[in-house]
């Protein structure tokens, strides 16, 4: 019987487990796993908080489905029939710039009627063409790879919003090959964003003229998906249906490798003993970890830092607010001197996020571009988050529900150089056998990069046991 300690109960952890139990019973091989959790409760930040009849979340408010990696952990748990859409009316997103709500464009000929952005800075955008792809090396931060390819108006405008949405992160500061390695990859392929789009859509036209299917019903954005108790049910999911031992309130303080596997040290001063430990905590918490262990991992993962968050829930009657709650919410353009990032309009995404008659707004509060906010009273964060609730919205009233969730690390930043120190600490691990790192600070921080993560990584453990015979 093989013992494998997984560290950490959030998505990355869960899946971890579930996806190691499952493929050690197709291969035959018995395990014996065991997460350790150093909350008192499981499910990481992803936490649903249910309060006189509103339904907040905590964290992420749920996964896009249109890469199967989710919807299969889904029909794994057998939970699949319980996922709940997001409404249709979400799919429209709005920027605030200029002092002024523009609707995201979803299309070429939208996009040239809207006012989101100047016709100078249209014809910016489209001269993208004309712009040599860059070759070097060097790991080229976000603003600076829109500035060149798109212009500043489409980096204050798309691109700003785009990062403080996803990572709550200054595009300043932000690697684009390790943020969003795709779009490093199309203007390396094909030269440019427009040139491979244009590549790409011949493409897909040929392959539907031959009858060929090129793209899922959801549509390259995805739906937004989660359940109707909230996004908490898939990680009470796999809590229930994992037969790993789940140890809330065991936090490890240190990882400490000997002959034929670890002994883990644990906050109480009990100690674990596994054969191969996988780590699905936050890159600081593994830090200390391994500061004992291995000194210049531990120094690689202290340079991933973290953006703080505070999540702020409103909730109003309906008719106190004028204007239509049909979309997604919005998100500030970059440079709009607002103290929030954007506004979700809960209530508009998913049913059952409010009482009847009322509406739940969650704003997100601070990020890389203002990391003071964290410091705030909760009094400050609801008068400043009612000043842009007011300025944006219009909303005069004072929310009838308010409840703050405070993150002081709350999403990894990628950061210029990541994938060199991400480069740098496999090579470290290397002289850790039986070690294995997952989780949302290394290749991705949605839903969706943390259970392919995670399944990966499950593959590489299996594969190292079944080589020790």
């Amino acid at each position: 019987m093989t013992k494998i300690a997984v560290l950490g109960a959030g998505i990355s952890g869960l899946s971890t487990a579930f996806a190691l139990e499952n493929l050690a019973k197709q291969d035959g091989l018995e395990v014996e796993i065991v997460v350790l959790e150093k909350l008192e409760r499981t499910g990481g930040k992803m936490m649903t908080v249910k309060s006189d009849g509103f339904l907040c979340e905590w964290g992420p408010n749920g996964f896009l489905d249109n890469k199967p990696m989710t919807l299969d952990l889904c029909r794994g748990l057998g939970v699949d029939a319980n996922l709940l859409r997001s409404n249709d009316n979400a799919r429209k997103r709005f920027i605030y710039a200029a002092e002024t709500l523009h609707r995201l464009p979803e299309d070429a000929a939208s996009f040239f009627k809207s006012k989101l952005i100047s016709w100078p800075g249209k014809i910016r955008l489209g001269c993208e063409m004309l712009v040599s792809p860059r070759r070097d090396a060097e790991d080229e931060s976000l603003a600076d790879f829109a500035r060149r390819r798109l212009g500043g108006e489409a980096l204050e405008r798309l691109i700003g919003p785009m990062v403080s949405g996803i990572f709550a992160g200054d595009p300043e500061t932000m690697s684009v090959r390790s943020c969003f390695p795709r779009i490093y990859q199309l203007e390396q392929e094909y030269g440019g964003l427009l040139k491979a789009m244009a590549k790409l859509g011949r493409k897909k036209r040929a392959e539907r003229k031959a009858g060929i299917q090129v793209a899922s019903a959801a549509g390259p954005g995805g739906t937004l998906t989660s359940f109707a108790g909230g996004i908490q049910e898939l990680s009470d999911a796999l809590v229930e249906k994992t037969s790993a031992a789940v140890r809330i309130g065991s936090g490890v303080t240190r990882i400490e490798a000997k002959q034929g596997g670890f002994l883990l040290h644990l906050e109480d001063e009990t100690q674990v003993e596994a054969e191969f430990v996988v780590s699905a905590v936050p890159a600081h918490a593994l830090c200390g970890m391994l500061e004992q262990t291995d000194g210049q991992a531990s120094a690689l993962l202290q340079q991933i830092p973290y953006a703080p968050m505070n999540v702020v829930c409103f909730g109003y009657q309906r008719d106190k607010i004028a204007r239509d709650l049909s979309g997604f919410g919005y998100l500030i353009a970059k440079g709009e001197q607002r103290n929030t990032l954007g506004t979700l309009w809960d209530s508009s995404i998913f049913p059952n996020r409010a009482p009847r008659g009322q509406v739940l707004l969650r704003s997100m509060f601070g990020g890389a571009t203002n990391p003071q906010a964290i410091e705030l009273s909760d009094d400050e964060v609801k008068q400043k988050t009612m000043a842009d609730l007011k300025k944006i919205m219009g909303i005069d009233a004072a929310p009838d529900f308010v409840k703050i969730f405070r993150h002081r690390r709350a999403i990894p930043q990628y950061i210029p150089g990541h994938a060199k120190r991400l480069a740098e600490f496999d090579s470290r691990l290397e002289n850790i056998p039986g070690l294995f790192v997952t989780g949302n600070a290394f290749f991705g921080v949605g839903i969706n990069d943390c259970v392919n993560a995670s399944n990966q990584i499950s593959g590489k453990l299996i594969s190292a046991l079944k080589a020790r015979g």
